[in-house]
């Protein structure tokens, strides 16, 4: 048995893990959850993950959840994928920012756009401040490429890159031309080839 059990459903945020696992190239296995059949709210599932949520990580003893904390683990875990920026390198703080970038500011922007609320929160109440502005910071960012970090591919790039496809996959972010040319970029590395098509096997079944 791998030391590595993903805890997935597919498709759902766990796929960005994935990714990342095909990234890294060490052995894992799979425990799939089917969300439509309640997995998730099961006692089993439950002690793994008290939020009910997808994905879960478990390494040997060590369980992680929320996806870029996975990924942030996992770059460190296992550092000859060079997938991280390792510590003492003054481009971790960069490198840090972008990793937590996608779910702490695009994630709510996109959801607070799709989902509007019946009065218009003030900015300074929100994390992300207004989507304008994170789609403006977003684009510059991947426009200077062809990563985030420069020539560097890293856990950053799955993370982010994986919410920029979600985003414009179901038409919930502008296809700017950044956006697009970044993702297609993202979609030539064979590890995210192999997860899609893993992902699909899983979704025909």
């Amino acid at each position: 048995m791998a030391k590595l059990t993903l805890y997935h459903a597919s498709p759902s945020r766990s796929s960005i893990v994935r990714w990342m696992l095909e990234e890294i190239g060490e052995p894992y296995d799979i425990h799939l959850l089917r969300l439509m059949e309640g997995d998730q709210a099961k006692p089993d599932y439950l002690a793994v993950n008290p939020m009910g949520k997808v994905p879960a990580l478990k390494h040997g003893d060590v369980v992680i959840t929320e996806a870029a904390a996975i990924c942030t683990y996992l770059a460190d875990a296992f550092p000859q994928a060079r997938l991280n920026v390792p510590i003492g390198d003054p481009r971790r703080g960069l490198y840090l920012k972008w990793l937590f970038f996608g779910p702490g500011c695009v994630e709510p922007a996109i959801t607070d756009r799709a989902f509007p609320r019946k009065e218009e929160p003030r900015r300074a109440m929100l994390g992300y401040g207004d989507f304008d502005t994170v789609m403006n910071v977003l684009a510059n960012a991947v426009a200077k490429g062809p990563y985030l970090m420069g020539e560097q591919f890293t856990a950053a790039d799955v993370v982010l890159g994986s919410t920029l496809r979600w985003g414009m996959m179901f038409n919930l972010l502008p296809k700017r031309p950044e956006f697009v040319d970044y993702v297609a970029r993202l979609e030539t590395r064979p590890a995210l080839k192999r997860a899609t098509a893993l992902d699909q096997e899983l979704a025909a079944a």
